[in-house]
């Protein structure tokens, strides 16, 4: 344990504003390392109170948990924002877990000063500080989902509030098994304690967290969407427009977002929920707000559960104009699969340059080939081979050499656009097949071929601003998941060959404004919302 002898309480000093204090000075007894391991960011002061402030209550007594509390700033924060708001208050049961040794002496300082702090305005204070795994521990709120004859007594709280750690999970990890029921491939252990979390509240306990944002969709987190949402109701979600602001002190470049939500046994889809957002942590004073319909933040009827959450007029009108169109992907006769080709499992059939002979050879085209509008292939980059050998063994890697629209399944977090796709043709190269690396999602039609017009239209529609703007609003990582492109809804069929034929008889150029000023003029109301 590290020495906390000489960070004492200022005269009069606010609980959060010590627990930050001592923050600061166990992120200075510890590597960044040690924190990264740990999966730890610590909530800086005005994040804290503006979680905080969400907490409303008129209960004499409370129960508050907070899961991996760190110097308990949250717990002091919610605790500060109740005993102002509620006079009524009489006592305050807290449970927080930490299992990280090196900031347990700064967690009990804290938790400490808030009793005495609590003793003077004559509000009865327990506390218990939970040494053990915070998902092992609950793990039985797993088993219910599955099991009718699990009758152990999970912990009810009135009000959890945390930031939980950030990383992602070993399948093999004991934590990831226990929530299988619930996850896929390699769970972030944030989306563990959401829903732990949410199985721990007493009828109408309020959660607030503050996590990442990617949850809010894609395929890996659909299981945890549907087991969240089934237990709680969106009260009110708060955005960062900054990426790197929520967390500066940890040089954290992440899409940040506070969700609060409502435990209720029959959940309403009529509810109002709370949009408010800022820019970072400096104007968290004077956040902007918007009310939606929670049918309008999330379809729980839907199959993927995705959360839309717009911050403004124009964003909500994107979401009205895309909710006006009702094609899709499989609705055209589509569909989008991601590349086949894994490198590192393919590297015997991976050639880096042609080779004439008795080898027969196909192009790869990997992430870095593809741009907006256009492929660059060949470039000559190290371990990126741009040719897949055509034999028995890769047979299962390569595509016919088809139609395709090829769009890049990751972008950097600085790009200004999410996505990015070209138009393929197949004439483009003398090959019965070619290979798709893994980063690249391919958009192709099943039995048949995509014609020109549908191939140029659809690259076009997917590299403009208008959906880039959507795709925005519910996906806040750097993902662009097969999953999201099925559910996106299209506008008519025959619009979107509109746009391609255009571009192709017009001989319209193919940069960014003139793609915008197309799209636009086929697809949106210009009287009703300008991009």
């Amino acid at each position: 344990m590290k020495s906390t002898e000489k960070i004492l309480p200022l005269n009069c000093e606010l609980p959060v504003d010590y627990a930050d204090r001592l923050g600061l000075a166990y992120s200075i007894f510890v590597t960044q390392s040690h924190k990264k391991i740990k999966g730890q960011f610590l909530t800086p002061s005005a994040i804290a109170r503006f979680m905080g402030n969400m907490a409303k209550s008129n209960k004499t007594n409370i129960s508050i948990l907070d899961p991996g509390c760190g110097t308990a700033i949250l717990s002091c924060a919610i605790i500060e924002s109740l005993v102002s708001s509620n006079s009524g208050l009489k006592s305050i049961q807290l449970d927080v877990y930490e299992i990280d040794n090196e900031i347990l002496s700064f967690t009990t300082c804290a938790l400490d000063y808030l009793n005495n702090w609590l003793i003077i305005k004559g509000i009865s204070f327990r506390y218990k500080i939970v040494t053990e795994d915070f998902i092992l521990k609950n793990a039985t709120i797993f088993e219910k989902e599955t099991s009718l004859f699990n009758d152990q007594k999970t912990s009810e709280y009135d009000f959890v509030i945390s930031n939980p750690p950030y990383f992602k999970l070993n399948k093999a990890d004991s934590r990831a098994k226990v929530a299988e029921s619930m996850t896929s491939g390699q769970p972030n252990i944030y989306a563990l304690f959401m829903a732990i979390a949410s199985k721990m509240l007493t009828q109408n306990g309020q959660l607030i967290f503050i996590t990442p944002r990617s949850y809010a969709s894609g395929s890996y987190f659909k299981s945890f969407r549907e087991f969240f949402f089934g237990n709680v109701a969106i009260n009110q979600i708060h955005l960062f427009d900054s990426r790197k602001d929520a967390f500066n002190r940890d040089n954290v470049l992440q899409e940040t977002l506070i969700l609060k939500a409502t435990q209720r046994d029959n959940l309403k889809t009529d509810s109002i929920v709370t949009v408010t957002s800022t820019n970072g942590i400096k104007d968290l004073s004077s956040p902007r707000v918007k009310n939606y319909p929670q049918d309008q933040i999330i379809d729980l009827k839907s199959k993927e559960k995705i959360l839309h959450v717009p911050i403004n007029d124009e964003e909500e009108e994107i979401i009205d104009l895309f909710r006006s169109w009702n094609g899709s992907l499989n609705k055209y006769n589509i569909q989008i699969s991601t590349g086949p080709v894994v490198a590192f499992r393919a590297t015997e059939y991976i050639r880096e340059v042609y080779e004439n002979g008795t080898v027969f050879l196909a192009p790869l085209i990997w992430l870095h080939n593809v741009y907006k509008m256009h492929i660059d292939w060949p470039v000559s980059k190290p371990k990126k081979g741009q040719y897949i050998q055509i034999c028995s063994g890769s047979q299962s890697l390569l595509l016919l050499n088809k139609n395709y629209i090829l769009l890049r399944r990751f972008s950097s977090k600085d790009d200004k656009s999410r996505l990015i796709a070209s138009p393929y043709f197949s004439n483009t190269q003398d090959s019965e097949f070619i290979g798709v690396e893994n980063k690249v999602n391919y958009i192709y039609r099943p039995k048949g071929e995509l014609d020109r017009k549908e191939v140029i239209g659809l690259s076009a529609i997917l590299n403009s601003k208008l959906f880039d703007n959507y795709f925005r609003i519910f996906n806040g990582n750097v993902n662009v998941s097969a999953t999201e492109l099925r559910e996106m809804p299209l506008p008519p069929l025959e619009l979107i060959k509109q746009i391609g034929e255009k571009l192709i008889l017009n001989n319209i150029d193919f940069s960014q404004d003139q793609i915008d000023i197309l799209v636009n003029e086929t697809l949106v109301n210009k009287n009703e919302l300008v991009l």
